[in-house]
């Protein structure tokens, strides 16, 4: 058993539980190492006190269970079968008794929570989330390989947007240019749907590239992520296409000073929202607070958002291990759009910047 499953097994002991439930498929990748996208099928965990777990999938899945290092048993059912029969069937092999089950609250639908009641008749379900949301949040050696490559690419990806930058491109046309780059690198998949934003469109956090071409004067917005080996990156940077104004100048300072404050603050034992007001305190000293209307970041590793949130609220304090995002914004409509965002990885004493591509203000000429 791996020590990812190994530690939420203990939970279930300590815990007085019978068994947990596992069905968001991000936490089943993490605590058996097998990465699915089920749609709308069944994927789940079933792991007990002492009982071997049990891995349920659709069937034409088995064989990459199997290859994904997967060594326990394995449910794998038809589209005109019933997997929750199934579970059953194999609980009852194990003589388990489940009176107090963990699921996943916030994953685990009406209908298949109805079906766990049916079946098994739960006197007590109890959350997982929180358990799940700990054990994720430190990260492994092995996780941080997946992550530092991750991040690698994420860097190649921005290098590519702004060699494209071109008066009278559109935003589409350099997103295109990056995806098809990444996929000629060997990336599968992007961490999230990629942004190219320039002019107006940078002043909308999550604004949806489209046809705005580049024009000077203007600010282009990249923000990105590259998914390796089932690990995320996350990133951002903006950059000026010709001369720009004073006022634009002053934005991607404002921010820049508040991204490498917030870094620097950042080491074990200081609270998320430390880190959140170190950079947002810089922000609205320069008048600019209502205009960045979004936490300062968040956790990284499988999924591109994960636990913590950074927020000027969040008392919870960083531990080496952790990895999350740095990214403070101002969003002036029709004067500048500006974001800077790096990925951060807690060490023992202080941070590393997993992100590399340079922060300096670039006029690309």
């Amino acid at each position: 058993m791996n020590t990812k499953l190994t530690d939420l097994t203990q939970w279930i002991q300590t815990s007085g539980l019978d068994a947990a439930l596992i069905t968001a498929p991000d936490n089943v990748f993490y605590l058996s190492g097998f990465l699915s996208d089920p749609h709308e099928r069944l994927l789940a965990l079933v792991v007990f006190q002492e009982a071997e777990p049990i891995l349920v999938c659709p069937k034409m899945e088995t064989e990459d269970a199997k290859r994904s290092g997967w060594t326990g048993e394995i449910i794998g059912y038809t589209d005109i079968e019933d997997p929750w029969e199934e579970i059953k069937q194999a609980v009852d092999r194990r003589s388990v008794n489940v009176k107090r089950l963990a699921i996943e609250k916030e994953h685990l639908n009406v209908e298949r929570l109805e079906k766990v009641q049916m079946i098994f008749s739960v006197p007590e379900l109890v959350a997982a989330e929180a358990k799940l949301r700990e054990l994720r949040m430190v990260k492994t050696e092995d996780e941080m390989k997946k992550i530092r490559e991750a991040c690698r690419l994420a860097d190649y990806a921005i290098e590519i947007g702004v060699s494209e930058i071109k008066e009278g491109k559109t935003e589409m046309e350099i997103l295109a240019a990056i995806e098809y780059e990444m996929k000629k690198a060997g990336v599968q998949d992007m961490s999230f749907s990629t942004m190219v934003l320039t002019g107006a469109n940078a002043a909308s956090p999550h604004g949806t590239p489209g046809s705005t071409k580049v024009k000077r004067g203007d600010f282009v917005l990249f923000d990105l992520g590259v998914v390796y080996e089932g690990y995320c990156s996350d990133i951002t940077r903006t950059v000026a296409y010709g001369d720009i104004s004073d006022k634009q100048r002053e934005i991607y300072e404002t921010v820049l000073k508040a991204e490498e404050a917030a870094i620097a603050a950042s080491k074990p034992g200081i609270s998320c929202a430390e880190i959140d007001l170190t950079a947002r305190n810089i922000i609205r000293d320069k008048g600019y607070g209502d205009y960045f209307p979004h936490r300062l970041g968040h956790g990284l590793g499988i999924s591109v958002h994960e636990f913590p949130s950074l927020t000027e609220t969040n008392p919870l304090l960083l531990k080496s291990g952790m990895v999350y995002t740095i990214e403070p914004g101002i969003y002036v409509p029709n004067v500048a759009g500006v974001r800077i965002e790096d990925d951060i990885y807690v060490t023992e004493t202080g941070t590393e910047v997993l992100t590399k591509y340079p922060k300096t203000l670039q006029i690309i000429k």
